[in-house]
């Protein structure tokens, strides 16, 4: 379907219309984004899973108050909710995806204000999980609102408890209660946008594994002063073995592992240290565009090590030490394959003989999508009657594995990976926030992308 025809599918009155009724509905949607943004709904078991429940029933009857037939489901994990209303005969049916668990809120010093207290500051809404991923749940609700119970195709709601924690139920959830998720179209909310001002579809994702590598090169402790100099210790070993992990342009030297170039897209320097907020004077790594560094090529971060700290660290030389690395891969690698690439190396590169023993703590897989056909074309005409301007084709860098999972329970569904997000939202970190024009602005494309949707040619 080419542009023109996707712009013919609905009239130029009826997309003012919707944004007229978004626009009305945004305070209220946003007063119930707060709501749900103070219920400290953090998924990790150390923290209090009843107020997981709490965000669960809170999300199911918001669902309810916009007449979809709405269900708790938690197969052996956190609660999820869906939701379902049917559509004219003949309409296409649409999964809205969101997550209602959060991040961990961290160091409170770290926050401006009160993480669980949502604040405006500069058109920003400050919180956690008022972005990630609150802001798609109320995104999916104002669409539905948008339409006031005449909905022009069928919507599933299905919001998930346990994203933070890498989803181990969804498969069963998945498997369980797919006939409920059936769809001709899934809208996943939770990737970001590519600038303020400019809407973009993630077209692909980085997969991720990763390992906890433990070196070994004594059976005790011993002084340092009476042995050094002829044994090694581990922490040093453990250091030389991290180093291989990258060449001196700093690309991931691990052998096997795929690469490619990602699609042109205007991505400079400047614009990528003000975004990290790298330090001046520190140079990037890796080879080729910025893109493909960030959502192409595998990228390998030492995340964590085991061993004394500074403040308790005697004159010793350290029999054993470990380091758990974060590995980013091609978003159409094998985790497997990945797995065994990085442990041959691990191997094949230890210091001084010294044993090293490689675990895997995790693995997923990325995604690409072919993102053609009248129902992109749909997305893509609804961003641009949202924003005035047309979106671009992202990738993105993160993992996100459950959008595989979708892929593989409905592989003749269009998969668009949309987000609230923009770059300055800081998920995950401290001062969390959603820019609220940009807000407006998702919640308009998503209620014309039902209205686009259920304008298309329908079956006989």
């Amino acid at each position: 379907m080419s542009q023109q025809q996707s712009d013919d599918v609905i009239s130029p009155d009826e997309i003012e219309a919707v944004r007229a009724r978004v626009r009305d509905l945004m305070p209220g949607v946003r007063a119930d984004l707060e709501a749900l943004t103070r219920i400290p709904s953090v998924s990790l078991g150390s923290f209090d899973q009843a107020q997981v429940q709490r965000s669960a029933e809170a999300t199911a009857e918001l669902l309810r108050t916009e007449g979809l037939d709405v269900e708790i489901v938690a197969e052996g994990g956190r609660p999820a909710v869906i939701g379902h209303v049917d559509g004219p005969p003949g309409s296409p049916t649409v999964l809205l995806y969101a997550h209602h668990d959060v991040q961990p809120p961290g160091d409170r010093a770290d926050w401006d204000s009160d993480p669980f207290e949502p604040v405006e500051r500069d058109g920003r809404l400050y919180g956690r999980g008022a972005a990630d991923d609150k802001a798609g749940v109320m995104a999916h609700v104002a669409a539905l609102r948008a339409h006031a119970g005449d909905l022009p195709c069928g919507v599933t709601v299905f919001v998930e408890g346990e994203e933070e924690i890498a989803s181990e139920s969804l498969p069963l959830i998945l498997a369980r209660h797919g006939d409920r998720l059936a769809c001709d179209a899934i809208v996943l909310a939770d990737s970001l946008n590519w600038a303020i001002g400019t809407p973009a579809l993630t077209t692909s994702l980085r997969g991720q594994v990763r390992v906890v590598a433990t070196v070994r090169t004594l059976d005790h402790g011993v002084h340092s002063g009476m042995f050094g100099g002829a044994c090694p210790d581990a922490i040093t070993a453990l250091c030389r073995l991290m180093a291989t992990l990258h060449d001196d342009a700093g690309d991931v030297a691990v052998a096997g592992l795929r690469r490619s170039a990602a699609p042109e897209i205007d991505y400079d320097e400047a614009r990528l240290r003000e975004e990290s907020g790298l330090l001046p004077g520190t140079e990037l790594i890796g080879t080729g565009s910025i893109p493909s560094r960030l959502w192409t090529a595998p990228a390998a971060t030492v995340i964590g090590i085991t061993c004394p700290s500074v403040e308790e660290a005697g004159n010793v030389l350290n029999a054993t030490a470990s380091a758990k690395i974060s590995l980013r891969i091609h978003p159409e690698e094998a985790p497997q394959d990945a797995v065994a690439a990085l442990r041959q190396h691990l191997l094949d590169h230890a210091p001084w003989g010294a044993q090293v023993e490689v675990t895997v703590d995790d693995e997923g897989w990325g995604f690409a999508a072919d993102a053609e056909g009248p129902i992109y074309d749909q997305a893509r005409a609804a961003f641009a009657d949202a924003w005035g301007t047309d979106p671009v084709d992202v990738g993105i860098g993160g993992s996100i594995p459950f959008v595989q999972a979708f892929a593989e329970s409905f592989p003749e569904a269009a998969i668009l990976v949309t987000g609230v997000e923009d770059p300055d939202t800081r998920a995950h970190g401290a001062n969390e926030s959603l820019h609220l024009g940009e807000f407006e602005r998702v919640c308009t494309a998503e209620a014309l992308l039902l209205a686009r949707l259920g304008a298309m040619p329908r079956s006989a």
